[in-house]
């Protein structure tokens, strides 16, 4: 069973409390909705995003006419890394997959609080470590492993951020997210189907059997969970 939804990003829950509330007063509360583009490749980067509930693929173009997902920021992080590096462009699309709320604060604003809060510094660096732990363990997942266990994987990550058993997603998406034509995803689908391991009826998709979902999956989701938990747990 996944606990009840959160109510606060875990990045921030950490924070010291007076550190946490001097930030939380320079943020505002967005709504994530589904489809939702956050921010275009090459444009500047105005805000930051920590997401409470929902979730946002961090999307690579490639040659102009296909792209691949490479990462998925949920409660657990941030999307706006560039910026803790000095930098206010980024090379991908931040898409939102999963609709819900996140707090939204200016890049002006965070660079502040980086300076005024080691604590808030230090996590973030961390989180930096993570996530560039993560986009190499998926570069070796998309090159190595098969289309099957590579989606059982994708739907463990996307649950997680999600909060629960049942989400919106289509074939198409699928396609998309995992960089594989729509009848590699729709054989793969099936033979979790097949398995009683997940059901799939126009667009909603719901995880039936976490446990074996999991052992479906490739090492990656559980290397993903154990590089956050020894960094930032």
């Amino acid at each position: 069973m996944l606990p009840r939804p959160p109510d606060r990003n875990r990045l921030l829950e950490a924070l010291p409390r007076i550190d946490l509330r001097r930030f939380l007063t320079a943020c505002e509360s967005v709504e994530l909705a589904f489809a939702d583009v956050l921010y275009t490749p090459r444009e500047r980067l105005t805000h930051v995003y920590f997401p409470i509930v929902g979730s946002i693929s961090l999307i690579m173009p490639v040659d102009g006419s296909n792209a691949l997902e490479v990462a998925i920021v949920g409660n657990e992080g941030m999307f706006g890394i560039p910026i803790v590096l000095g930098v206010d462009v980024s090379p991908l699309r931040a898409l939102v997959q999963g609709a819900g709320t996140a707090l939204r604060i200016g890049a002006a604003p965070f660079s502040r609080e980086l300076e005024r809060s080691p604590a808030l510094k230090r996590a973030v660096d961390r989180y930096v470590f993570v996530q560039l732990a993560q986009l190499a363990q998926t570069a070796a997942c998309t090159r190595f492993h098969v289309v099957e266990a590579r989606l059982a994987r994708w739907l463990l990550v996307t649950q997680d951020r999600a909060h629960a058993p049942t989400f919106h997603v289509t074939q198409e998406f699928l396609a998309f997210m995992l960089g594989v034509r729509r009848v590699g995803v729709t054989e793969a689908a099936g033979a979790l189907q097949q398995r009683s391991l997940i059901q799939y009826r126009r667009g909603r998709m719901t995880i039936l059997d976490r446990r074996g979902l999991k052992s479906a999956a490739c090492g990656c989701y559980q290397a993903d969970l154990d590089s956050y938990e020894r960094i930032l747990g």
